[in-house]
């Protein structure tokens, strides 16, 4: 075998970088007056995946197929989506349930406040003729239609709320003088006639229930204002214990009865004429004023919400306001189902969405390049199912050294040729050109050749009828 000395080696070298074959050449002088350049087949590939995961049912295209945007290329399992649907629709359902019962509930909160409202207006009817037809008090300037319903509720709120505080006000000055050591024996005073009234009153009701059990008197003889209403049941009730009482228990019974009416009427005398005893000095004027106060302030108070309450009629009655809280009590509760019913068909739609993502369809007219999954094979989201290409749209980029720049331009025609088709030409134009350069390959051997910058221009290869593939090596002839 003949060997090759090392200067032409290095010769041989430099000649095939020069011919491109360390993945860059351009050759701008083939007696054409053209300029020459290199480069591969090209096409935008898309990743097809899935939005969802979930286990390939069926794979619907193969490799080197054509597809059409919109068909299917895979399907998903969707069995658990679809009972997921099957609960979501039960809750819609239940939901649409809610809605009507609320909706009733609604229908007849509004009914009764319509009705509230017409019998207040009826009812405020007669309060407007008694303000138009009645005379006012001398010490008013004014008819008693002068002012507005709603002027007047206003005043008497005022007066509530005034009378409120002077009440107050006039317990706390009594609590005061109660407490103060000055007048310690008059309270004490009241407090023994108070007890005593009240402990009167007691034994006098037992000693009348004595009577009624065990006296010579008849049940329906016997006045008892503490007893409201006698049953029949429970006079003869009192009868039977009347004839099954001996003598001598019905007669201590009695007298036991007696004497402690006796010693709380005893003490309720004394306690009066302690009392009176000292009505005249100083602490009794003091707390006697004061209890005067709270009682007059008491009473003011609850005339003023007597006089307001007498205001409240027609829509500001206490019927109607009543009503009114029922009816946005109803209406809180539709707009809740209501919401629960929007919120229940957000959930469905969003199954459905899901359901119809488990279909994988193809985005773009083209070809399918591979296919990286199998039915039973399980797939994440955004994970490369299946590579496309569209091959109606190739490209190829190449070269272009910074010297020969100026000669490219935008929409500039080339012709194609590739070693698959000898003798055939196709036809291109220049869709972009680089702004900025950039050093040739790494591949490339010299020092000379890496120093170098260039230029790439990507082109638009037009390929009616299908003939170039992928990564084909191709030549490029700019038209000048």
């Amino acid at each position: 075998m003949r060997r090759i000395s090392r200067p032409l080696l290095f010769v041989i070298v430099a000649v095939l970088v020069a011919a491109g074959y360390f993945g860059y050449r351009f050759i701008s002088n083939r007696g054409d007056g053209k300029l020459h350049a290199s480069g591969t087949i090209e096409a935008v590939q898309i990743d097809v995946s899935s939005e969802l995961s979930g286990k390939v049912k069926e794979a619907l295209a193969d490799e080197g197929q054509s597809v059409k945007s919109g068909d299917p290329l895979l399907n998903l399992d969707d069995s658990m989506l679809k009972a997921q649907r099957d609960v979501a629709q039960a809750a819609v359902d239940s939901a649409n349930n809610a809605v009507a019962s609320s909706q009733s509930a609604y229908n007849t909160a509004q009914a009764q406040y319509d009705a509230a409202v017409t019998a207040a207006r009826a009812q405020q009817g007669a309060s407007r003729l008694t303000d138009w037809l009645g005379r006012a008090p001398s010490n008013f300037d004014q008819p008693l239609w002068y002012f507005s319903q709603d002027e007047q509720m206003t005043a008497a709120q005022s007066e509530v709320t005034a009378s409120q505080q002077a009440l107050q006000q006039a317990q706390d000055n009594l609590d005061q003088l109660v407490g103060s050591l000055n007048n310690a024996d008059f309270v004490n005073a009241e407090n023994r006639l108070n007890e005593a009234r009240v402990g009167y009153l007691v034994a006098k009701t037992v000693r009348d229930h004595a009577q009624a059990t065990g006296g010579k008197v008849s049940p329906e003889d016997i006045n008892l204002p503490s007893l409201p209403a006698f049953a029949p049941t429970y006079k003869i009730k009192i009868a039977i214990a009347k004839d099954l009482t001996g003598n001598g228990t019905v007669q201590d019974v009695l007298n036991n009865s007696q004497d402690a009416l006796d010693a709380a009427e005893t003490e309720l005398h004394d306690a009066q004429k302690a009392y009176d005893a000292l009505l005249n000095t100083n602490a009794s004027d003091q707390v006697l004023e004061a209890r005067a106060a709270v009682s007059v302030a008491r009473e003011r108070y609850e005339v003023a919400q007597d006089a307001l309450s007498k205001l409240q009629t027609g829509l500001h009655s206490p019927q109607v306001r009543i009503a009114s809280l029922g009816l946005d009590q109803a209406k809180n509760g539709l707009l809740q189902s209501q919401g629960a019913l929007h919120q229940a068909q957000a959930n469905l739609a969003l199954l459905d969405t899901q359901l119809k993502k488990l279909t994988v369809y193809a985005p773009l007219d083209g070809v399918i390049l591979t296919r990286n999954v199998e039915p039973g094979e399980f797939v994440q989201p955004g994970s490369a199912a299946i590579t496309m290409a569209n091959l109606n749209d190739l490209t190829i980029t190449v070269y272009i050294p910074e010297d020969h720049y100026g000669e490219i331009h935008l929409g500039q025609e080339a012709t194609v040729t590739v070693d698959s088709f000898p003798g055939q030409t196709f036809t291109a134009t220049v869709t972009k050109i680089a702004d900025q350069a950039e050093f040739t390959p790494r591949n490339v051997q010299t020092v000379e050749g890496r120093s170098a910058t260039v230029y790439a221009v990507k082109l638009k290869v037009n390929d009616p009828e299908g003939k170039l593939k992928l990564g084909m090596p191709a030549d490029v002839a700019f038209v000048q």
